[in-house]
């Protein structure tokens, strides 16, 4: 049978299984809030534990914190910090307003094995207390600010990686189909003749500039306020903590973070995260319209543009044989959808925030890690899994290129706007190419024909005088 320990605090006794690292906050937590069933980021954990840590060091530099008591703090987050008592963490992700319960399922863990470490029983706190050791010189209303930045910083090398694999996958695949002319098309309609390579080297260019976007947005989580505590004053910390936290921290997460220059403006403000899922959200919205576009080149294939065809990574039908759908685009784009769904939560909870705090960190927390994560992992099998998998039908290309009546407008010089109006409109009711009615008509020397109609002129600048 199980067995238990109670620990007590102001509102009562709290039953906690006995070999538990964690204690009476983060069960009354888990109690309270059964919610999603959904825990925190394994790299926002981390990063709390890293701001204890570092806490650690640094109260005993400044003499707050003996020696003994450090070094038990420092062993207990190594210890965490190499995959141990990752199942400690068991507070719902929904929880009350601005992560107490987080900071306090950390603290108690850190200070029990701690404890532990130094020779007392889980639950004793005979040595070390989770408030006024592990949590020393801190408040939630920094700490949690200060974790989701060095969490995002730790998260995002990955998805920058993986949008320059994508990038480079587009542009190689443009190379490829350079010499591949095609109908291009505008309102869905036939426009001009395009490359598929000039449609692929967009889309290498839009996954550059959205990569550059993230990576901008980013070096705001730089600006940290771990110091200003409950309200920004740093009340209950030493005069030199803020900046000794900031040496510290960049020692220990090698991020060259500095000082965000105003306490108060770090827990009160949260727009650096709003700007960070913003840029995440335009990613989203380039990766949809890219899926949409890939989704349209590849339809068919009997009845579609079919210009393209899509790497088949499964069957697409349970009652139609052979069918094969865009599947990896389709998971794209419902990754994407619900990435804009997270930004419209983080800005209901960043514009929602009240005098010193905005008590939603933990959503914003949770939606942030979660685009960075999400991203991350679709963006990786959209590259390996479609994009550099992606061939090219030059011969329905040819086929819509011939049929469409787009490409008149190459005459605008030649014959003028109006009469070119006319031909299109004669092309259309009797079926055939703008190219096969001049040739009827002679209303140009084949000489100009051919020139006019030549491939390489027909997707660049081409008028010389």
């Amino acid at each position: 049978m199980k067995s238990y320990r109670y620990e007590k605090d102001s509102i009562g006794k709290v039953k906690i299984p006995r070999n538990a690292y964690y204690g009476l906050m983060g069960q009354r937590a888990s109690e309270n809030f059964p919610i999603s069933g959904l825990k925190p980021n394994l790299s926002y954990t981390y990063s709390t534990v890293i701001i204890k840590q570092a806490a650690a060091t640094v109260n005993c530099k400044l003499n707050l914190l003996d020696k003994k008591k450090s070094t038990a703090i420092i062993s207990a987050c190594d210890e965490i910090l190499k995959g141990k008592f990752c199942d400690q963490f068991i507070v719902d992700i929904y929880q009350a307003g601005a992560g107490t319960s987080h900071n306090m399922n950390v603290n108690e863990i850190i200070a029990n094995r701690a404890n532990e470490i130094l020779g007392a029983p889980l639950g004793s706190y005979k040595y070390i207390h989770p408030n006024d050791d592990v949590n020393m010189s801190q408040s939630t209303n920094d700490v949690i600010p200060t974790a989701i930045r060095i969490s995002c910083l730790f998260l995002l090398p990955k998805l920058l990686k993986s949008l320059n694999d994508l990038a480079e996958s587009f542009s190689k695949k443009s190379k490829e189909f350079s010499g591949i002319i095609k109908s291009g098309r505008t309102h869905l309609q036939d426009a001009l003749p395009v490359t598929l390579g000039q449609e692929f080297e967009a889309y290498a260019k839009a996954i550059s500039y959205d990569r550059q976007r993230i990576e901008k947005s980013a070096k705001n989580l730089l600006r940290i306020g771990i110091g200003g505590t409950a309200v920004g004053t740093g009340i209950n910390t030493h005069p030199k903590y803020h900046l000794l936290m900031i040496s510290e921290l960049k020692k220990l997460t090698k991020l060259p973070l500095k000082s965000s220059g105003n306490l108060f403006e770090s827990m009160q403000n949260t727009a650096d995260f709003l700007d960070l899922s913003g840029s995440l959200c335009i990613l989203s919205q380039t990766l949809i319209r890219i899926g949409n576009d890939l989704r349209l080149l590849s339809s068919g294939p009997r009845t579609g543009f079919a210009e393209v065809t899509l790497f088949a990574v499964q069957p697409g039908s349970s009652i139609m044989p052979g069918k094969v759908n865009p599947g990896v685009v389709e998971m794209l784009t419902m990754v994407c959808f619900q990435v804009i769904g997270f930004d419209q939560a983080i800005l209901l909870a960043s514009v929602s925030g009240q005098l010193e705090l905005n008590v939603w960190l933990p959503l914003i927390a949770y939606n942030l890690l979660e685009q960075i994560r999400l991203l991350t992992n679709a963006v990786q099998v959209f590259e390996d899994k479609c994009v550099s998998k992606i061939t090219a039908n030059e011969n329905m290309c040819r086929f819509w290129l011939e049929r469409s009546l787009g490409i008149a407008a190459i005459l605008n010089p030649y014959l003028g706007y109006e009469k070119v109006v006319q031909l299109v409109k004669e092309a259309l009711n009797k079926n055939i190419s703008i190219k096969e009615l001049i040739k009827e008509k002679k209303f140009l020397n084949p000489k100009i024909m051919k020139k006019i109609f030549e491939i390489k002129n027909l997707t660049r600048p081409n008028i010389y005088k």
